[in-house]
């Protein structure tokens, strides 16, 4: 079962004196591409948080922010009474004017509040671990459901790929058939003799040039390596991604040889298959 590079997922936990908000976005990317937003105090916590996420999320540009807001009486800042005090001072030399009004300018002065770095506590530290947790459960659920919407889409591409390659696989008698009675009206127009025998050697060399045996045996076994890639139980778009590659090569070969409209115009129809797979293939995990 393949899974989507796009999903979300959000947690709250709530503790005495905060609330801990977890969101994860994740988008399609070739690689990780990750970007952590969180409070400064928590930075010492960032690679292992960034840890987690890799192992889980494996793929793709995914966006973490932590939101801890106080909900208690609690709070880290404080007035940084020193600092204000000087500010004061220095502004009674510059301009006159009243308490407030100097106390009103200097708590907007750098350093007028100072926040006093606390070690996190471990009860808050797993609260945000738990949130996380929930968080890409949710964002794997969300992977998981556009992944069958994916997947539902590729099963019916690849129908109609099937389908088309069984109209050039019955049209193909037709085909060289028609390549054979131009060339011999072409040496008929030249009212030339040749050699019968010769004819037909140098006919049957330029038929095998045009044979699309091998090509339409490949382009079968890719299709099926693809159908049993895409339900097996590991999600691998890059894997799928190489076979789809190969399945335009062949469809490209017998394009190119097919030498005939009516086939032509069922490899523009394959061409036009295989680029809606390809489009849809960049957002799988």
């Amino acid at each position: 079962m393949i899974q989507s590079m796009t999903g979300f997922g959000k947690h709250v936990v709530q503790l005495p004196n905060k609330k801990i908000t977890v969101e994860l976005k994740s988008l399609n990317s070739k690689n990780l591409d990750l970007n952590a937003r969180m409070p400064p105090a928590y930075r010492e916590k960032e690679l292992e948080l960034r840890k987690i996420i890799a192992t889980d999320l494996v793929r793709g540009k995914i966006d973490f922010n932590l939101y801890i807001e106080l909900t208690g009486e609690e709070t880290g800042a404080q007035v940084n009474e020193v600092a204000i005090r000087k500010y004061m001072q220095q502004l009674r030399t510059i301009a006159d004017g009243d308490e407030l009004r100097l106390l009103e300018m200097a708590l907007r002065m750098p350093d007028a509040m100072k926040t006093e770095r606390e070690d996190i506590d471990p009860e808050e530290y797993k609260g945000i671990r738990e949130a996380l947790r929930v968080a890409l459960t949710e964002t794997n659920d969300f992977r998981s459901a556009e992944g069958k919407v994916l997947e539902t889409d590729f099963s019916e591409r690849l129908q109609n790929l099937q389908a088309l390659l069984k109209e050039i696989t019955a049209m193909d008698p037709e085909r060289l058939g028609n390549v054979r009675e131009r060339l011999e009206k072409a040496v008929a127009d030249i009212q030339t003799e040749v050699d019968a025998n010769r004819f037909e050697q140098e006919l049957i060399y330029y038929l095998e040039k045009y044979d699309i045996t091998e090509e339409k045996v490949r382009l079968q076994n890719h299709l099926d390596y693809f159908s049993s890639t895409l339900g097996s139980t590991d999600s691998n778009g890059k894997k799928l991604a190489f076979i789809t590659q190969e399945i335009g090569r062949e469809i490209n070969t017998i394009g190119s040889k097919a030498n005939y409209a009516p086939m032509q115009q069922l490899v523009v129809q394959m061409k036009d298959e295989l680029e809606k797979i390809k489009e849809q293939m960049l957002n799988v995990l």
